[in-house]
């Protein structure tokens, strides 16, 4: 499939070697990445720069994920690609000249039971025999049965639907007229549950040719709403005094956002439904870049409106007086949570097969709908494919995919879609205080100060367990993290191979693997007994969670694909890791080694409160300016979980 590049370097660089099969979706004539697939590929030499080429990225794990190998050089890197239903081809083509014009068809289509006329009835005759009399009313008798049959047919026709194509073209036709969302008349129950208040200032940087950063399709005083290399603030769609952002979250490829005022923000990808809402846009569309290199003097970049604009998801499919605390977002879904601890959800989970489904009936759902089983829920975290479920009394349930063993249960295949059924997760009963997902494992923090986690381990991101780094890591069921017993641990969160954790003493501790720099260390500076090589005696994987010296007291964390963040408590931000499409906010392409400070003219002066990550893209938000009303005081905090979709 065709795909962007970016210009090819002078540096010779290592190749990543690649964890496990790459989980891909059609979308258009260019193609993406998730936080859960692989990132990089080649850019036409349009406009050559000397700078050395980005790392690439590991491809999403399998059920059996690669072990560590001796690899070649590694590739250049470029801007992520969107998912493809069939596995991508070895050499991508250069890009395209222009994007084609298409749109999504419905993946759900609809029979509407075909009007009948009502047949007139013969008129009775008071001197019609008996014989007559009781053959008309037989044949009447006979045609309503019929029609009544008729009817039945047409009217499970009509709700029956076709579970939708993991590969369907785009902006191709209008959209079929589809019948308003019915009110969802569900009972409020008793608030557990209260609303995060304060409002943010919102500042995105990374890639946003999938409008990922919610800047719109349009340039604004000059800037293309893509490839935002700083942060910057939001200002157009996003602004503090217009919409009141409250609180992030980050997906694969899409964001949400819940404002002041109880509405649900959604902007990004939504090949799959992620941003529960209709995006079908017949303006057509062209290479993202294709304006850096013509005479065209457009303001607006190809980007679909409807998807680059963050736009309100319809109250007409919750129930009349909800109110909502938190949003999370997954590779290809989002999931709400209300004040009285009911979950709303909408999209799809995938597997290394493609779409894995919603739920055990469902296999994309395009619009919010309340998931049955959870209630009293007071925090939710989401990974690539998974989510996690903190109830009231202190118990986990995940959902999702289980291939990596991330929902903490074995999965047999046979009935691999009860997997989609939240179920509970085997920890110490009452005991939970806090959960976080990586990409394909999980965490739990307990009131003892004791880590909890499970799924993937292959580059040791839950800890060193003898068999790290083989085909078969993984954890099946929690274990507690006994490298983690020294510190007490107030925030930890996790990427796709690397995790990081902040103690409540502000330290900040990383591990996982290393040779994107995930996980903020210069390689010399690390114990070799930490550190598992490969056969040529490259660096891999750093076992044992490592405290960085010489940093300012930390108060949250946040890991992406294979970078991460640190927020101090004075309200600075650090970060390293895999820079190719600018998501550390430092400016460059190329790997931060380091935690560096993130220092700009845009949030300079500011406050940051807290750091979100996405697949290829970043937010940061602060304390909203001076002059917009605050109900809340800047240290609060939003629902106490965190994951790769943010806190």
């Amino acid at each position: 499939m065709p795909a962007r590049v970016r210009a090819s370097a002078t540096k010779a660089t290592t190749t990543r070697t690649a964890v496990a099969s790459v989980t891909t979706a059609t979308r258009s004539k260019s193609t993406r990445v998730t936080k859960s697939e692989a990132k990089v590929v080649a850019k036409p030499e349009a406009k050559p720069v000397a700078k050395p080429a980005a790392k690439s990225v590991a491809a999403k794990p399998a059920a059996k994920p690669v072990a560590a190998k001796p690899v070649a050089a590694k590739p250049v890197a470029a801007k992520p690609v969107a998912k493809s239903a069939a596995k991508p081809a070895a050499k991508p083509a250069a890009k395209p000249a222009a994007r084609a014009s298409a749109k999504p068809s419905a993946a759900q289509s609809q029979t509407a039971a075909s009007k009948k006329r009502k047949a007139a009835e013969p008129p009775s005759s008071e001197t019609e025999s008996e014989s007559e009399k009781s053959d008309r009313l037989s044949k009447k008798s006979k045609s309503a049965a019929v029609a009544s049959k008729k009817l039945k047919v047409n009217d499970v026709a009509a709700t029956e639907s076709e579970p939708e194509s993991d590969s369907i073209p785009r902006f191709s036709q209008k959209p079929k007229r589809t019948e308003a969302a019915p009110k969802v008349s569900v009972p409020i129950g008793r608030k557990i549950n209260s609303a995060p208040t304060q409002v943010l200032d919102v500042y995105v940087f990374g890639e946003g040719s999938a409008g990922e950063l919610g800047l719109g399709s349009a340039r604004v005083d000059g800037k293309k709403p893509i490839d935002v290399k700083r942060p910057r603030l939001n200002e157009k769609n996003l602004s503090a005094k217009s919409v009141g952002v409250v609180q992030i979250a980050c997906g694969g490829m899409h964001a949400a956002a819940l404002t002041r005022d109880n509405t649900i923000l959604t902007w990004g990808v939504n090949d799959n439904g992620a941003l529960g809402r209709d995006t079908t846009w017949d303006g057509g569309l062209r290479d993202v870049d294709a304006g850096d290199d013509s005479d065209s003097d457009s303001d607006d970049s190809g980007i679909n409106p409807l998807e680059s604009t963050p736009t309100a998801v319809s109250a007409d499919h919750f129930a009349p007086g909800t109110k909502f605390v938190q949003v999370v977002a997954s590779d290809s879904a989002t999931f709400a949570l209300t004040e009285d601890g009911r979950v709303y959800g909408w999209g799809t989970f995938r597997s290394d097969d493609g779409i894995f489904g919603f739920t055990d009936r469902i296999q994309v759902q395009p619009t919010p709908i309340l998931l049955s089983g959870l209630k009293n829920i007071k925090a939710l975290a989401a990974g690539a494919n998974h989510v996690l479920a903190l109830d009231h009394k202190g118990v986990v349930l995940a959902w999702g995919s289980g291939q990596q063993n991330q929902l903490g249960r074995r999965i047999i295949e046979r009935n691999k879609m009860s997997s989609l059924v939240p179920q509970g997760v085997g920890l110490p009963r009452g005991k939970t205080t806090k959960i976080a997902c990586g990409a394909y494992h999980s965490f739990a923090l307990d009131n003892d100060g004791h880590v909890w986690g499970w799924g993937l381990n292959n580059f040791g991101e839950i800890w060193a367990q003898d068999n790290v780094g083989e085909d078969n890591a993984v954890i099946l069921r929690p274990v507690k993290i006994t490298t983690l017993e020294d510190y007490k641990i107030a925030d930890i969160d996790g990427g796709v191979h690397h995790s990081v954790a902040c103690s409540d003493a502000g330290e900040l501790l990383t591990w996982g693997r290393v040779d994107g720099y995930q996980v903020g260390f210069e390689i010399d500076a690390l114990d070799r007994n930490d550190v598992v090589f490969d056969e040529r005696d490259n660096p891999r994987i750093l076992v044992n969670p490592v405290r960085h010296n010489d940093l300012p007291a930390f108060a949250s964390v946040a890991a992406g694909t294979d970078n991460s963040f640190a927020v101090s408590r004075d309200g600075k931000v650090y970060s390293w890791g895999f820079s190719a499409n600018y998501q550390t906010g430092q400016g460059t392409m190329d790997d931060i080694h380091t935690p560096t400070l993130i220092d700009n003219s845009a949030i300079r002066d500011k406050k940051i409160i807290a750091a979100y990550a996405g697949g290829q893209f970043s937010v940061l938000v602060g304390a909203a300016a001076d002059g917009v009303p605050k109900t809340q005081t800047d240290e609060a905090k939003a629902p106490e979980t965190n994951g790769i979709n943010g806190h």
